[in-house]
């Protein structure tokens, strides 16, 4: 007796399935042309960066029937980045107390102190990244120049009531408590930028609309932070503002050109103080300045190098018995270099790189133009921010005041940072955004979702089809009644 086979399902699918912004086919009937066009696309991030720029700055410019906006699915915050950060902020409390323990002591009769304030200062920290994973960041466009013009009043306050330590202003000191300005500004720069270029798409590319108003602002957050002084953080900053506006779209011939003008400027404020001058010449021959402003940099060079591969063990360091100053700060990567060797340095590094390609990773996949620029400004701080203190540990940059991400010790960085990376775990969950329908949304005010008023919205959806409902009655004619 035949059966009657059940029906084959038909290799032509019913329904796409959607990545990002993109209607892609699914994967039961894959091109190989187009797998090879996304393989070589992979392998340029530059490329891809601006490419998803433009497609979603498109997408925002949409404002009629004809070319709908769709609405990428809720995938979940990426535990990858998460679980790096987490184990970053616990591999500082072990070393920060390993590092600390023995200053700590002889300052303040406590060999703990400094792993008690760091674990308030986790605490807190993470209480801010919950905060910021939960929190849609579509919010902080909103505030993107409050936070702007409050960030610059900070630094230009510090200079006046600041504290002064290590010949620098840059704190607020209240007893006990501390509070950096330059970490709120990191923040406030991203947000700000990744607002402005969102809100001008196409008009990145004229110089005096796109391209001098936010090279303006990031330059007098720069001026405000050489005064203080704090030439690791100016640079980043302005890094930060050439990468964004690179992957925004701005012509080349204007970052060459800000290039070509920055670089005399920052090489005239260098030989024109006498103490940069020094720790340049130190940079380029330490040991010559040996009992001078090269004693950091080689000291840290024999921390390193005294621990080899595998290191001395953990808590055996000798370096940080008062010979290297700043072990438990700026200069934490020595201690482990020492006492953990290069397998502890290298894990530094390949926990430091996870985090950076799952932040990139974050602004290809992101929904909207603001979300790609925002998480692209964060991850190139913490990945150049990283960087630079490696590279200055090594001997491979000169001396900079700059704390390694996450690890050294330091409230305002480590609270800054988390929140900082919630808002980028944020982004990677590519969450629908909130308020998509409301009653009275033509009556919607400033607190209510801009986008409403975009034009018509497509929603895609995965699964079966459901029923179209009916449309609803007219103003003219009252429904029947029952």
């Amino acid at each position: 007796m035949n059966r009657p086979r059940p029906a084959k399902r038909s290799p032509e699918p019913a329904s796409p399935r959607r990545t990002g912004l993109r209607i892609e086919r699914p994967a039961a009937a894959p091109d190989p042309t187009a797998t090879a066009r996304a393989l070589a696309g992979a392998r340029d991030l530059w490329s891809a960066l601006r490419t998803r720029a433009a497609q979603l700055l498109r997408a925002d410019a949409v404002g009629s029937p004809a070319a709908p906006m769709i609405r990428p699915s809720e995938v979940g915050v990426d535990r990858v980045l998460v679980g790096a950060v987490l184990v970053l902020v616990a591999f500082g409390m072990v070393m920060v107390f390993s590092s600390g323990a023995v200053f700590a002591a002889k300052k303040y009769g406590d060999a703990a102190y400094f792993l008690k304030r760091e674990i308030i200062y986790a605490l807190l920290g993470l209480g801010a990244l919950s905060l910021a994973v939960k929190v849609d960041y579509s919010v902080y466009r909103r505030f993107a120049y409050p936070l702007l013009f409050v960030s610059i009043a900070f630094l230009a306050a510090v200079l006046k009531i600041g504290s002064r330590a290590g010949g620098a202003i840059r704190w607020f000191r209240l007893g006990p408590l501390s509070f950096q300005p330059s970490e709120l500004a990191k923040l406030a720069l991203c947000v700000y930028l990744a607002s402005l270029l969102a809100r001008k798409a196409e008009k990145v590319r004229v110089f005096s609309v796109g391209f001098l108003p936010p090279l303006l602002v990031t330059g007098l957050m720069m001026g405000l932070l050489l005064k203080q002084p704090d030439l690791g953080t100016a640079v980043i900053f302005g890094c930060v503002a050439l990468g964004l506006l690179f992957v925004a779209g701005t012509r080349s011939s204007y970052l060459i050109l800000a290039v070509l003008v920055a670089a005399p400027a920052g090489w005239k404020f260098i030989v024109s103080t006498p103490f940069r001058m020094r720790r340049m010449l130190a940079f380029l021959d330490p040991w010559a300045f040996r009992r001078d402003v090269g004693y950091q940099i080689t000291e840290s060079l024999i921390s390193v190098g005294s621990g080899g591969v595998s290191g001395l063990g953990l808590g055996d360091g000798r370096q940080k018995l008062f010979f290297l100053p700043e072990a438990h700060t700026d200069f934490i990567l020595s201690i482990v270099g020492e006492e953990l060797g290069l397998i502890g340095v290298g894990c530094v590094i390949a926990a430091f790189a996870l985090l950076v390609w799952r932040g990139l990773r974050a602004a290809v996949r992101a929904r909207d133009a603001f979300g790609t620029y925002l998480a692209f400004g964060i991850t190139t701080m913490f990945g150049l921010q990283a960087l630079v203190n490696i590279g200055v540990v090594l001997g491979s940059l000169p001396t900079k005041g700059l704390p390694l991400p996450f690890i050294s010790y330091g409230g305002t960085s480590l609270v800054m940072s988390l929140f900082m990376a919630g808002v980028l775990a944020n982004i990677s969950a590519r969450n629908p955004e909130p308020h998509e329908w409301q009653p009275g949304a033509h009556r919607a005010g400033k607190g209510a979702n801009r986008r409403l008023d975009a034009g018509p919205r497509l929603i895609v959806e995965v699964g079966p089809k459901r029923p179209r409902p009916p449309a609803a009655p007219s103003a003219v004619e009252a429904p029947p009644e029952l």
